[in-house]
């Protein structure tokens, strides 16, 4: 049987909660004004860090001593900003991997996104569970990409070709896909046109589906407002061996995927300043006297000297 939700609670008892569990307030003012517009569920995933481990490696209710409300806004702000950052990286990303998707499979069919014969043929297959046919790869993908051109049907570029072919060329059809629409598209095509892709990047196409993948994951939780700066990664990248730095960082981090982000922008648009706004941003993150956080949870370990890489140079 489901168990009863937890209580409603007002601010000043949300706030006596926390300070009966050990969290210090310098301005009580500004923590309930916070907590009034950020919500106290949302910040729960920035309390826990900060909160003590029993003999067994759980955590418990109660606070690190020295544990201050401020610390915790601090940490939201700052994964706040790095989502803004991620987003900036994400649609550069986005929009310059479209343009090949489009530029090399428009040459092929102008409406290469509805040729069968475009796609590789594991794509095309129908598997069956509990003895009913599936739903192939692509017809899922099809039935996805029409319901976002149903949704765009009134945008004039949607419009005019509806009207004009009765269907979008690639090069209108990207602009209805959101990023995971085109990270699955690419994964169906081609070995040899996907490789035309990825080769531009500098790594074969088996890697950059999955950074894709990747990309699309942490952009869904920076897009929702997700807590982002220690999440654990689920969609994991495939490294290249000639990526031998990239080999010394936890998958399972965030800071891996910046380092991928940057060797895309260094490709895309190499005078960018993102590499640089993001260095200076990592250099702000704060540092509670306590020790509850650090860069280490985030994947930046103080081994490595990743400064000095000519992927951030």
């Amino acid at each position: 049987m489901p168990e009863a939700p937890k209580p409603w609670k007002s601010i000043d008892e949300q706030m006596s909660l926390l300070h009966y569990r050990g969290m210090s307030f310098h301005d009580s003012e500004l923590a309930r004004n916070f907590l009034e517009r950020v919500g106290y569920y949302r910040l729960s995933g920035y309390f826990y860090p900060f909160r003590k481990t029993d003999e067994h490696g759980r955590r418990t209710d109660e606070f690190l001593e020295g544990s201050r409300f401020e610390d915790v806004v601090a940490l939201y702000v700052f994964d706040r900003k790095l989502r803004l950052l991620t987003m900036d990286a994400i649609e550069q990303i986005e929009l310059a991997v479209q343009v090949d998707i489009a530029y090399r499979m428009g040459r092929l069919d102008p409406f290469a996104h509805h040729n069968p014969a475009l796609v590789h043929p594991n794509a095309l297959r129908r598997g069956k569970r509990g003895g009913r046919q599936q739903k192939s790869r692509y017809q899922s993908w099809i039935e996805r990409y029409d319901s976002q051109v149903r949704r765009s049907a009134n945008e004039t570029c949607v419009r005019h070709n509806l009207q004009k072919y009765g269907r979008l060329p690639i090069w209108a059809a990207i602009q209805v896909w959101d990023f995971g629409s085109m990270s699955k598209f690419f994964s169906m095509m081609r070995h040899e046109d996907k490789n035309l892709i990825s080769g531009k990047y500098g790594i074969e196409y088996k890697q950059f589906q999955s950074w894709l993948r990747s990309l699309n994951f942490i952009r869904n939780a920076a897009a929702h407002h997700g807590r982002l700066w220690n999440c654990a990664i689920i969609e994991r990248a495939k490294i290249p061996q000639s990526h031998t730095e990239f080999g010394l960082l936890d998958k399972t981090r965030p800071f891996l995927y910046f380092c991928v982000m940057k060797h895309l922008l260094n490709v895309i648009s190499p005078r960018s300043s993102w590499g640089d706004r993001f260095i200076s941003h990592l250099e702000s993150f704060p540092k509670p006297e306590n020790g509850g956080v650090s860069l280490r949870d985030m994947g930046v370990s103080e081994e490595i000297d990743w400064q000095q890489w000519s992927l951030w140079a």
